[in-house]
């Protein structure tokens, strides 16, 4: 086909051009198609050699058609063509092949006409949430939120021209409805899937539960109809059939009776679900983790037990869904397949999306951290080890022994026991020689500065365990090469295959370490911790340095709408910082979108905000004993109702101890965090309102204890990151390294934003009331105290000596007399 049939003229000349100014080499062109029908408008997308071009598909999915040459002059696709042409003729784009001079072209797959998307009417949306909408007429006493109203309206925006949404909405402006019905409404007008990802479960529920259906049951019959909406949770929720009842199996031929795994198994004869969500008790953290569904250990197709797969279930259902709630761990984990390779035109841990909303979006940068991030320990290693080989009553097992039984000469595994001894000694060696370098330390940062005397046998020990284990991997692959090539669909074969791959990453993990000193973009660090026995061992962590070019790969340049929101997302009013931790800073103005909208609750009539000056700073000896007696004083005057905020266990353990039998005595019940599962312990200190709950870090947000429940809220002390934090000094090092100020740039705002989260757990309903005290005078004594100041709302406040303080709080709390701001 001469190539005028598809291409304009002036597309024709400018490919020439390009095919020549890359010496003939493959080009890769991204076209879009006219009215006319012909090619009106291509751009290089990629440049390659004589035989391929990268396949880009952030710029492939933009476009109506993909063109590149073949300087060979011969337009046969190749395989590699066929597979590209597929994946994006299944997203409706042409691929083209021409020959260098463009005068030959060969049409692999036609383009098909691209659907616009339907926009939506932001009159029709909004009326949804103001009086006389379907809302009001749904909840009693319902109030019409500006806040919420113009939210909606950004979040519509975002939808109709793909647009980056960042609002933060103040509690009581209700996100969730804000972003719910126009996502709701996309879905159903466009048929088009949009994901909610939040950093809670509780949020998950609330909206899967509560929120969601609430919306839909509102909408008329014939526009409901098609929206389906899943929570879609990861897959070590989910029981995997398969390994229960090997398990169940293991268990039966040693004549042993595990209750949690005889009861898992009882109920999963009965859940419809599989989650252990649904399970009546926590079981054992080892008992799950051998019987849950796992993403390496998944046999798919060629599992016995794929009809009952509950993860089968679950993603069919996803697939059939347009509004999936997930959180963004799992949406990370689907993103990171997306960057791998796995692309975004298809199906990787979720199906495929191109608008989501992150709610709690605070949280997204440590969520992220976590997820890039590469552990060790030797736990780790010795779970895949004892897959391979472990003694039991004096017995061999493992999977190397049930192969043998399998092989035509069993002797070829004759080695295993001793080279997975040989493994585990070597990690025994490894937390040893650790053990001298780390000298006592909770954490330390693996540097060019460390002692080489103390680092070079932690380095020698970890390229030991690297050689013995790929030693032990080699043997195992080199004797049943024969099973591993012929009995794919066995399922010992299978997991040995898995135990392998485990260990080959678990190399790979140890080997980044032997170049930390190159590897300028990561932090490598090693935490010392201790096991429920009182066991000391070390986790050895790999953590990017910064995640901004992963969240631009990942989600602003693929994706058509993202939404950020949350309570807390500026500082002194300002999104600078937030946007600059996560790469949003590189966006274009012209497409992210801020929105600041404040709390409707009257702060200053309803919340005191009370600091003592004459306190000592936290760095003196005396601030425990000061402390511990102006939180006896203040809890006695609001009778228990206290939720105690601390940044340390340390603290929390001190404070805990010493105060626990006078509040005992006055008749309260005193919890702390750590001493029984959260959800539990927050639903107990709801329950009772003469309740005190001593807690630090996680507790700083996600708490919510409306009405008599939470009264008064202490924190003991700033929040600052401690600086010898290993990730914390490295930011701080990059950032100094760039001429920044690390204390302003990072420590400080960052403090900022987790102050406002810990004063947020007080006012969650439009009638709730009560008392924040801040215990720590540097608030008011340093010169950046009034940046942490103008994060919180405006509020009566008493600033002065302890005693005033706490009778001012008294008067607040029961006399109805408001304070003046001063």
């Amino acid at each position: 086909m001469k190539s005028g049939e598809k291409l304009s003229p002036e597309v024709t000349i400018k490919m020439r051009v390009a095919i020549n100014d890359a010496e003939g080499q493959e080009v890769l062109f991204t076209g879009f198609i006219s009215e006319s029908g012909l090619v009106s408008n291509a751009e290089v997308a990629a440049r390659g050699n004589d035989s391929a071009a990268p396949a880009l598909y952030p710029f492939m999915l933009e476009s109506d058609v993909v063109i590149h040459n073949h300087p060979s002059g011969v337009l046969k696709p190749s395989n590699a063509d066929l597979q590209i042409a597929s994946s994006l003729g299944n997203q409706g784009i042409g691929f083209y092949i021409v020959n260098n001079s463009v005068t030959k072209i060969y049409c692999v797959s036609e383009a098909i006409e691209t659907r616009k998307s339907k926009k939506l009417d932001m009159e029709e949306v909004c009326n949804f949430l103001l009086p006389g909408g379907l809302l009001s007429k749904k909840i009693e006493n319902y109030e019409t939120r500006d806040a919420q109203v113009q939210m909606t309206e950004g979040v519509v925006d975002a939808f109709n021209n793909n647009l980056i949404n960042m609002t933060e909405a103040g509690t009581g402006v209700g996100k969730s409805f804000a972003y719910l019905v126009p996502a709701i409404k996309w879905c159903l007008a466009n048929n088009e899937r949009v994901v909610i990802s939040t950093a809670t479960i509780n949020l998950q529920q609330q909206l899967i539960e509560k929120d969601i259906p609430l919306i839909t049951g509102l909408l008329e019959k014939g526009d409901r109809g098609g929206l389906k909406s899943i929570l879609v949770k990861g897959r070590g929720n989910y029981i995997c059939l398969r390994r229960l009842h090997e398990a169940m199996e293991d268990n039966s031929l040693f004549q042993e009776k595990n209750s949690t795994l005889q009861a898992i198994y009882d109920w999963s004869g009965i859940t419809s679900t599989g989650s252990k969500s649904d399970l009546s008790f926590v079981p054992e953290y080892t008992v799950w983790s051998s019987v849950c569904s796992e993403s390496d250990s998944c046999m798919g197709m060629r599992c016995s037990y794929r009809e009952k797969c509950f993860v089968m279930k679950l993603k069919k259902e996803a697939a059939s869904a347009n509004l999936l709630v997930v959180n963004h761990h799992l949406l990370f984990s689907d993103l990171a397949m997306r960057m791998n390779g796995v692309g975004y035109e298809g199906t990787a841990v979720l199906p495929t999306f191109t608008r989501v909303v992150f709610d709690e979006a605070h949280t997204i940068e440590n969520s992220a951290t976590s997820f890039f991030s590469q552990i060790y320990n030797k736990f780790i290693l010795l779970k895949h080890i004892g897959k391979i080989f472990y003694r039991r009553k004096s017995r061999n097992m493992g999977l190397s022994v049930i192969l043998q039984k399998m092989m035509p000469h069993p002797e070829d595994y004759k080695d295993i026991p001793v080279l997975v001894a040989d493994v585990r000694i070597a990690a025994e060696t490894l937390d040893t020689n650790t053990a001298y370098l780390m000298n006592g330390s909770y954490s330390l940062r693996l540097t060019a500065l460390i002692n080489t005397e103390l680092l070079d046998p932690v380095l020698e020990s970890i390229r030991d365990l690297h050689k013995k284990i790929v030693k032990l991997v080699s043997y195992i692959k080199d004797g049943g090469e024969i099973l591993f090539s012929e009995d794919e669909d066995n399922s010992d074969v299978f997991e040995m295959k898995v135990a392998m791959q485990r260990l080959k990453n678990t190399a790979g993990i140890l080997n980044s370490f032997l170049d930390f000193i190159t590897k300028e973009d990561n932090i490598f660090w090693i935490e010392q911790k201790k096991t429920g026995k009182g066991e000391l061992f070390y986790s050895f962590s790999n953590t990017p340095l910064d995640i901004s070019d992963m969240m631009n790969k990942a989600v602003y340049e693929p994706l058509k709408t993202t939404v950020f929101t949350s309570a807390t997302l500026t500082v002194q009013k300002k999104f600078k910082f937030w946007k600059g931790r996560i790469g949003l800073d590189r966006v274009p103005d012209s497409r992210a979108k801020e929105f600041l909208l404040s709390s409707p609750f009257n702060y200053s009539k309803q919340v005191m905000l009370g600091i003592p000056d004459d306190g000592p700073d936290p760095g003196s000896p005396d601030f425990q004993d000061y402390i511990s007696s102006i939180i006896v004083d203040a809890i006695e005057i609001s009778e228990g109702s206290a939720l105690v905020l601390f940044t340390s266990y340390g603290m929390l353990n001190a404070t805990y101890n010493e105060l626990e039998p006078l509040l005992t005595r006055q008749g309260l019940t005193v919890m702390k965090q750590g001493a029984q599962d959260r959800s539990k312990l927050l639903l107990e200190f709801n329950k009772n309102i003469s309740s005190v709950l001593f807690a630090t870090d996680s507790f700083w947000e996600g708490v919510d204890a409306p009405g008599d429940s939470l009264k008064l809220v202490i924190i003991c002390k700033l929040p600052f990151r401690v600086p010898t934090d290993p990730i914390i000094k490295a930011r701080i090092e990059a950032i100094e390294k760039n001429g920044g100020n690390a204390f302003m740039d990072l420590s400080l705002p960052e403090a900022a934003m987790k102050l406002k989260q810990g004063f947020g757990r007080l006012m969650r309903r439009k009638t709730d009331y009560g008392v924040v005290l801040i215990l720590d005078p540097r608030i008011i004594r340093k010169r950046y105290g009034p940046i942490l100041m103008g994060t919180l709302p405006d509020t009566a406040r008493s600033i002065g000596n302890s005693k005033k303080v706490l009778n001012d709080m008294e008067n607040f709390l029961y006399s109805s007399s408001n304070l003046k701001i001063k």
